[in-house]
């Protein structure tokens, strides 16, 4: 019923008019042509039909464009809900990877130089996780540039 609001609300004032001219006896287009003949002089009926054509393309142009701005918000929204479930997996995980950091350096011999490596290797992650959380415009694009190395 939302979706049809308009249309309906047309239907209603069209139902409307149409009773109103059987009630009255009112013959509408009769008067329309009348008030065209009436305009002749000011050449004004020659503007009708250019008219309606530019406002047939306006109200298709408005309903592609009004169509395409809300799958972009809908694109928004996913993503941003795809970004949110992923940062929460990844803090996981990262927090699972520093448990394994804490014992490896409480285990004797282990090779300081892995995990300083294993610090590089988190502090990337983390820059990518938080370079992909702020991406603003959701496009192929704009997501592989924000993870993309510099």
């Amino acid at each position: 019923m939302k979706n049809y609001k308009l249309t309906i609300i047309g239907a209603v004032c069209a139902l409307l008019v149409y009773l109103g001219s059987m009630v009255f006896k009112v013959e509408l287009f009769e008067l329309l042509l009348e008030l065209l003949d009436e305009l002749e002089h000011l050449e004004i009926d020659e503007l009708i039909i250019p008219l309606l054509v530019f406002i047939t393309f306006f109200v298709a142009d408005s309903v592609r464009r009004s169509r395409a701005d809300r799958i972009a918000k809908e694109k928004v929204k996913i993503y941003q809900a795809m970004v949110q479930s992923t940062h929460h997996v990844l803090n996981n995980l990262l927090n699972q990877m520093l448990f394994v950091k804490m014992k490896a350096e409480d285990t004797p011999g282990f090779d300081p130089e892995v995990i300083d490596i294993y610090d590089k290797i988190v502090e990337d992650a983390e820059t990518q996780i938080h370079a992909l959380s702020n991406v603003t415009t959701v496009s192929e694009e704009s997501i592989h540039d924000s993870v993309r190395p510099k």
